[in-house]
């Protein structure tokens, strides 16, 4: 079995026991680039499964197709609600993840799920915590649960998933919903791929704003306090008071849009719809500015930025001349006898002259 079959079958919700049965056939060979295509085009989740797992491998014969499929796929992409949300540990992004999917699904929306996972490279890619966790939501046919793994650094997720964001939105998904794990550089990346972000909180989580960065607050579109329910309620009342306070601080934003805070329960499902309104009045309000449109032109620049550096990067480390020396200056950098900066100069003028 190879690594993109045994990827299929390690992902719960990404296809049900039908979708296996019969996509059993397709699954014994390669697929051109016609069949990936016209099966993203028609929403068939075995062969956007296929495509994603080809985009993600590190393989240099898969490049050029997947590839290939990134720009078939991509004048069909662009028309979803792209909603990122990140959090403090144990504010319960999984299951308002959940919540809000199910949510969205009975009101006939079809949900991808990206779960930025930076712990997926030590098992081979495979992570099933965020799939165990939304069972309801991965058993629905019009849910796609993906995680990204990193590819052992913050930019491979950036590139990764916005790659995925793509083909989910060629398959028909108008809603993307994608989810940071923890709380630090990797939320930078995401709010540069997505049209609203939201920052999951909750009350008791510590002096509240403490152990958060300030410049994280200041992204969010809107701060949801979770957990508000049963004997919480008071307290998720006190939170959400405290966050506007700190909201206030922050300077005003040039597209004319103030961030709120409420507070919702993913368990009993009280204030997903609300929150819902808010992302529904931010878009239109970021549409008739014209703030939509410019955010992602400013997107689709930075991600052309860091797939130069990405290309670049990849050409340097396996040049000949580049790999022959590197043990030699890496050496003598550990030794205190060549300095980082020499070192790498010298590696890029080997990588020049061969080029």
């Amino acid at each position: 079995m190879s690594s993109e079959d045994q990827t299929l079958y390690l992902r719960p919700g990404v296809e049900s026991a039908a979708d296996i049965r019969a996509g059993g056939a397709r699954r014994r060979r390669r697929l051109s680039l016609t069949e990936y295509v016209e099966g993203i085009l028609a929403g068939d989740r075995i062969v956007l499964a296929r495509a994603i797992t080809l985009v993600e491998s590190a393989r240099p014969e898969d490049a050029e197709l997947a590839q290939q499929i990134i720009d078939a796929c991509l004048p069909k992409a662009g028309e979803s609600i792209r909603v990122g949300i990140t959090g403090v540990p144990g504010a319960g992004k999984s299951t308002f993840i959940e919540a809000l999917g199910s949510y969205l699904i009975g009101k006939a929306h079809h949900v991808a799920v990206l779960a930025v996972d930076p712990s997926s490279e030590r098992s081979g890619g495979s992570i099933l915590g965020d799939k165990t966790r939304m069972e309801r939501l991965s058993t629905s046919e019009a849910a796609f649960i993906r995680p990204s793994p990193t590819g052992g650094s913050l930019g491979g997720v950036a590139r990764r998933t916005r790659e995925t964001l793509v083909l989910c939105e060629a398959a028909g998904f108008r809603t993307v919903l994608i989810e940071t794990v923890g709380v630090g550089q990797s939320e930078t990346l995401v709010h540069g791929m997505v049209d609203f972000f939201l920052l999951l909180m909750i009350a008791g989580a510590g002096d509240e704003l403490q152990g958060i960065k300030r410049g994280i607050v200041e992204m969010a579109d809107l701060i949801a306090v979770n957990k508000a329910d049963e004997e919480n309620l008071k307290a998720a009342e006190s939170a959400r008071r405290e966050y506007a306070r700190a909201l206030h601080l922050s300077p005003a934003r040039e597209n004319g849009w103030n961030p709120t805070v409420v507070t919702c329960s993913a368990k009993t499902g009280k204030g997903i719809a609300e929150l819902w309104e808010v992302v529904l009045k931010h878009r239109e309000q970021m549409q008739a500015g014209g703030w939509l449109e410019q955010n992602r032109r400013q997107q689709r620049h930075t991600w052309l930025r860091e797939a130069m550096r990405h290309e670049l990067l990849e050409q340097f480390r396996h040049d000949e001349q580049v790999k022959a020396a590197l043990p030699a200056m890496e050496e003598a950098v550990q030794k205190g006898e060549l300095s980082p900066a020499r070192a790498a100069q010298q590696l890029i003028e080997r990588f020049r002259s061969s080029s």
